[in-house]
């Protein structure tokens, strides 16, 4: 990485978010990576147990502890949903006429297992510029580096136009309640020209990317059952169907199996040449390890376990404009302890489907249910329930609008003055449901999707880290773009 090129403003945004970093966002991050603040998905009784409500508390009184001039901000409770963050901050610019909107969210992803022996989900431990636990980088810090890139402009006295947060609590089980808060809150957003969303990734840390594209996804539990109860393997097997060779059948219409490539034209969509041109872009700065920054296994040889494709190109292609499907979780498998000779009466999956950004989510729902539960095999009981609530049974992808060349500009001297390199372009395989909620209301406005989501972070994974001086050099060049937006 080249030494920053920076102006005397950038270089005091850029020690505002060192100091606020090592002295408040730290410490209020390892209080939060503390709460197992699960998203509703996860946790049916998160009401109850009230960890959401512990953690929006937290960071609205952190918020509101940091006095920022004319800063107004309420916790949003609608019946039967989770609560939403809302502040409101008047421009310093006079005659700024857009609002510039941040997004965040609070709630959490499961524990998952294989967390390193010395660490643990719910166990904050900050260890050489990583901050380690659930949710610290997905995304415990968007609020709180949100408040202090405002901040840092404000203390040098560098203008800017009205900011507005939305910090919602069920990012991660599709956010299904953030229609409803957008609805309610239409009126107060304003005219909105410019989204800054931290929620997204990095290609590596060494210079600020910029997210171009996002998969949408459809989940739910694909579910087979062919006897009542279990029954001794001996005396059944051969004339009883496996409920597990029946789901595998009805995988076989979805996915090639050999080669992972999903068969429905319907989940496909075609690649915007645009897109194209900057992977091989982004394939020329990341190379290789755009698929050798994954825990590869041991593979048969003693050597790693390979990729579907080791081009560069094809792999960020692969991972952001085609549809794939994986298996998260199964129900009826008893432990390998406990695993008696029974011929099992069901076999049920939890399914991700990645669909690429053009595809519409709810559609693709009601498609994909379509197509596993018709003419089951051996007549057996097939289920699909996708999650999500009705008419929204699947999330949409998203594909940024052109850049302005304002944008671009302030982008580019941004990663310049904090990282020392130009910003790089890239899309995430993962899934934002907000952004494509906020093209179609705010047509007009531009798109920062960033984040510090970088190489080995393992957002939803074991040994999940926040890559801390990432996310000051972020911060800062969040600020900087911010006070470019006209």
């Amino acid at each position: 990485m080249n030494a920053p090129t920076r102006t005397a403003e950038a270089a005091a945004l850029a020690a505002y978010a060192d100091e606020a970093w090592d002295e408040r966002i730290v410490p209020a991050l390892t209080d939060y990576i503390a709460v197992p603040a699960k998203s509703p998905m996860f946790d049916a009784a998160w009401a109850e147990l009230g960890l959401i409500d512990r953690v929006v508390r937290d960071a609205a009184a952190w918020v509101e502890g940091r006095r920022v001039a004319g800063l107004k901000l309420e916790v949003l409770r609608l019946p039967g949903r989770t609560p939403l963050i809302f502040f409101d901050i008047p421009a310093t610019r006079a005659g700024s006429g857009d609002t510039v909107l941040l997004y965040g969210h609070l709630d959490k992803q499961p524990e998952f297992n294989g967390w390193r022996a010395d660490l643990g989900p719910w166990t904050p431990k900050y260890e050489g510029g990583l901050l380690y636990g659930r949710g610290g980088a997905d995304d415990g810090y968007a609020v709180y580096a949100a408040i202090t890139a405002i901040e840092a402009l404000d203390r040098q006295g560098i203008a800017r136009p009205r900011c507005v947060g939305l910090i919602e609590t069920s990012e991660e089980s599709g956010s299904p309640d953030l229609p409803a808060y957008i609805d309610v809150l239409r009126p107060r957003l304003g005219q909105v020209g410019l989204v800054v969303c931290l929620d997204s990734g990095a290609g590596n840390y060494d210079q600020l990317w910029l997210t171009t594209s996002l998969r949408g996804m459809v989940s739910g539990v694909l579910k087979v059952e062919i006897l009542t109860e279990g029954v001794h393997s001996g005396d059944a097997s051969g004339l009883v169907p496996s409920s597990f060779r029946i789901l595998r059948l009805v995988l076989d219409r979805l996915e090639d199996s050999k080669s992972g490539e999903l068969l429905p034209e319907s989940f496909h969509c075609a690649i915007p040449a645009a897109r194209i041109v900057q992977a091989q872009a982004t394939a020329a700065i990341l190379g290789d390890e755009v698929w050798k920054r994954f825990p590869w296994a041991c593979g048969a040889d003693g050597g790693p376990a390979l990729p579907t494709t080791t081009d560069p190109v094809q792999a960020l292609l692969n991972r952001t404009w085609r549809p794939t499907l994986s298996v998260t979780g199964v129900d009826g498998f008893p432990e390998l302890s406990n695993a008696g000779n029974v011929l099992r009466p069901y076999t049920a999956f939890k399914l991700s489907l990645r669909l690429p950004p053009l595809v519409d989510g709810n559609e693709a729902s009601l498609r994909l249910k379509t197509l596993l539960e018709d003419n089951a095999p051996y007549n057996a009981r097939v289920t699909f329930h996708p999650d999500g609530r009705a008419g929204a049974l699947g999330a949409s992808g998203w594909d940024a609008p052109e850049l302005a060349p304002w944008l671009h500009g302030a982008l580019d001297a941004a990663s310049n003055a904090h990282f020392g390199a130009p910003v790089g372009f890239i899309g995430q395989g993962g899934t934002i449901p907000l952004m494509s909620m906020l093209a179609k209301g705010f047509p007009k406005a531009q798109m920062m999707v960033c984040g510090v989501l970088g190489p080995k972070s393992n957002a939803h994974g074991p040994n999940e880290f926040l890559h801390v001086p990432y996310g000051k050099r972020l911060t800062a060049a969040v600020a900087q773009v911010i006070a470019a937006c006209p």
